[in-house]
């Protein structure tokens, strides 16, 4: 019966031989220069201006998460758009019922100030 999972076995060992690899070959065949311009911070010449431990708002992420939402939105419109002759009065109905779940969505964010950047 364990014969049966050997295969699984033999592709999981070459999976993170792969990945362990593939991680690592730049360490092992790459070229080894080091100097003090190439291990400073930044290689144009400028001195860094503040911390990289900077802490960003969380309006910052909450607006680059919302625009995926309603970038992903689109996704969704384009095929409807080519079919939408196909598909009727009914794919009409449902687009129209995704985009006002949408609204509805866009209208709560709104009110709850979430685009506000102050």
């Amino acid at each position: 019966m364990l014969e049966q999972y050997l295969p699984l076995g033999m592709m999981i060992a070459i999976g993170v031989l792969a990945g362990l690899v593939f991680a690592n070959i730049n360490r092992w065949i790459g070229p080894k220069h080091p100097s003090e311009e190439k291990l400073s911070t930044y290689e144009s010449g400028m001195e860094p201006v503040r911390s990289a431990r900077e802490r960003f708002s969380v309006k910052f992420y909450l607006v680059a998460m919302l625009f995926l939402l309603f970038d992903i939105e689109v996704v969704f419109m384009y095929p409807w758009a080519v079919k939408f002759r196909e598909l009727g009065l009914i794919g009409f109905i449902e687009m129209l019922l995704f985009i006002g779940v949408l609204l509805v969505g866009l209208l709560y964010i709104w009110r709850k100030g979430a685009l506000r950047w102050q």
